[in-house]
């Protein structure tokens, strides 16, 4: 899957990988590979990311939103 998260100032990451975990509003959730498409918002919180080459990955957010479709998930914090 192809994620990319992005704040208003730059971009916080961009590349494959195999897993992730948001902060939604009725709580966490993850995403895996072939997930229906979905729009949703995001609360404060982590975001825990398994990359494609098996490395975790965290960042700390304060809102925002998170758009799937066709295995390409981004998020704008």
């Amino acid at each position: 899957m192809q994620l990319d998260i992005l704040t208003p100032d730059k971009a916080l990451f961009s590349g494959q990988i195999t897993s992730i975990i948001l902060p939604g509003s009725k709580g966490q959730f993850e995403i895996l590979n072939n997930h229906a498409a979905i729009v949703s918002s995001l609360e404060k919180g982590t975001i825990k990311v398994k990359t494609a080459d098996g490395k975790a990955e965290m960042f700390e957010v304060n809102g925002g939103v998170v758009e799937v479709m066709d295995n390409k998930i981004v998020v704008l914090a």
